[in-house]
């Protein structure tokens, strides 16, 4: 699924594609997929429009239009973007698509469905709405260690908590956790202030280094983060890689290296 580094990677790809644009037309094979409005309306609301910029915000990505209204773009688990210009080359599950005046298109692919595009006429009233955190690579260390105080959460399901922070999820959750040898089980309210600005400096370092590769969630470059230790058994020099679910999501840790707080 991608997290904050894939979504970034999304966003280079829409904006070196998509914007300052023209819109001639919208084209919607499935509407599922957009959730505030019907295929007929959404293609209303975007044809004869300009995409101007992009914000990423976390896991979400945020296309402003030249009236200053916003298409989100969340990705899901398996969402997907296409550049193309010949329909030999259209996406296999194109659930819509915005064709531009210089006769190219993108298409938007979703073959699990659980992608949401949402038409926003306020982008602030919509992050307030969904009491969305700040993003996990704009916010403050002061800010971070002031969310984290006193909550009896999972460190791991601190990190997840969109509310709290945008941006991390569940691989990159596991690989902070594992890099600070902390027990993703950890209460935070248990962990001391150098241990939970151990995890911020953390948090940032990877997610920085991440974004740095581009990354797409569907192959990722060399032996990525987890890709070295993310997998149950030995592993030398360290213990034993184990999972079991914390926070209602499967996670991994190392026994013998990653200590358990509460």
């Amino acid at each position: 699924m991608p997290e904050l580094p894939e979504v970034n990677t999304f966003k280079h790809y829409f904006d070196e594609s998509s914007l300052n644009q023209k819109i001639t037309q919208t084209i919607v094979a499935d509407d599922k997929i957009i959730r505030n409005c019907t295929g007929s309306e959404f293609t209303e609301l975007t044809a004869g429009r300009t995409f101007l910029k992009s914000y990423r915000r976390g896991k979400y990505l945020f296309a402003e239009m030249d009236n200053s209204e916003h298409i989100l773009l969340h990705f899901g688990m398996t969402g997907d973007l296409q550049y193309y210009e010949d329909e030999v080359d259209k996406p296999k599950h194109e659930r819509f698509r915005f064709e531009f005046e210089n006769g190219m298109k993108l298409g938007f692919d979703c073959p699990r469905k659980f992608a949401r595009i949402v038409h926003i006429p306020d982008l602030q009233t919509f992050i307030n709405d969904k009491k969305l955190g700040e993003d996990a690579l704009v916010i403050p260390e002061k800010a971070f260690l002031k969310a984290a105080a006193g909550k009896k959460a999972t460190i791991k399901g601190f990190l997840l908590n969109q509310n709290h922070l945008a941006g991390v999820g569940n691989l990159y959750a596991d690989e902070i956790c594992y890099q600070t040898k902390i027990h993703p089980a950890s209460r935070t309210n248990a962990l001391s202030k150098k241990q939970l600005k151990a995890i911020f400096k953390t948090m940032q370092s990877i997610l920085n280094e991440a974004v740095e590769q581009l990354p797409h969630y569907k192959e990722y470059p060399g032996e990525w983060f987890w890709e070295k230790w993310r997998k149950e058994g030995e592993l030398k020099g360290k213990g034993t890689v184990v999972s079991g679910k914390i926070a209602g999501r499967t996670t991994y840790w190392v026994e013998g290296w990653q200590r358990l707080h509460e």
